[in-house]
């Protein structure tokens, strides 16, 4: 597998366009893994209600940002307590590549002596607690992306304030908020996300593409697409 460096630091639409630039554009006939860390922001999928289910207003006046992905599944809350994955595999068999996918971040995990499930659905967990989220989708070039939130450290009162789902979807999985449905590995193991990324490049990649600074440059022309048009008095004040 191919590990692709992304530059840090950058709005996590950099990263959701560097998943669209490589497998539309470069569309690798390798598979490829990328990961990175963002500052606060907050993920939703493809067809989500974003004013029902995140305080926008919160975000605003924290500096949080709001992004869209192509992927489905629910809202999720991202900082740098958090590592964000990227798999993209020359498949248009996305369900078998989701699996694929899951299994290398359990065995990561069991790596660093954390005993994790998988739900069938897109959840990682350790014990009840939610560790993980998972999310995939098929690209028009035939590739399949497949995409996930590791939990190490994330701050849980900007998570409880800008995430706010319905109470029937919170029902769903027996819970009253999004702090009690959620863990952090942080809780089970002493691997640092900086630690877990050098981990996971070394056990899963062999070699690495090195992405130029016209690919850069095109990437960064792709972001609009995942910034939704928000109201302007409810862009954050200090987006990252």
């Amino acid at each position: 597998m191919r590990f692709i460096p992304l530059p840090d630091g950058q709005r996590l639409s950099f990263y959701l366009a560097a998943e669209e630039y490589v497998s539309a554009t470069l569309r690798p006939a390798a598979d490829c893994w990328m990961m990175w860390q963002v500052g606060p922001s907050v993920i939703c999928g493809r067809n989500q209600d974003i004013a029902a289910e995140v305080d926008l207003a919160y975000c605003a006046a924290h500096g949080i940002g709001v992004f869209r992905r192509k992927s489905g599944g629910g809202c999720v809350y991202a900082d740098r307590g958090n590592v964000m994955l990227t798999f993209i595999t020359p498949s248009d068999q996305v369900a078998f590549t989701y699996h694929r996918f899951v299994e290398m971040l359990l065995l990561l995990l069991r790596e660093m002596v954390v005993e994790a499930t998988h739900t069938g659905r897109n959840d990682i967990l350790v014990g009840a607690h939610k560790v993980a989220g998972t999310a995939y989708h098929l690209t028009p070039s035939g590739h399949s992306v497949v995409h996930s939130t590791m939990l190490f450290d994330a701050d849980m009162h900007h998570m409880q304030r800008a995430i706010t789902p319905p109470p029937s979807k919170l029902g769903r999985h027996g819970v009253a908020s999004v702090s009690q449905r959620i863990g952090l590995l942080s809780h089970h193991t002493a691997t640092t996300p900086r630690q877990f990324i050098a981990m996971a490049r070394k056990r899963l990649c062999t070699d690495e593409l090195q992405l130029t600074d016209s690919d850069l440059a095109a990437i960064r022309t792709l972001e609009h697409h995942f910034i939704p048009q928000l109201p302007h008095n409810l862009q954050p004040t200090n987006q990252s």
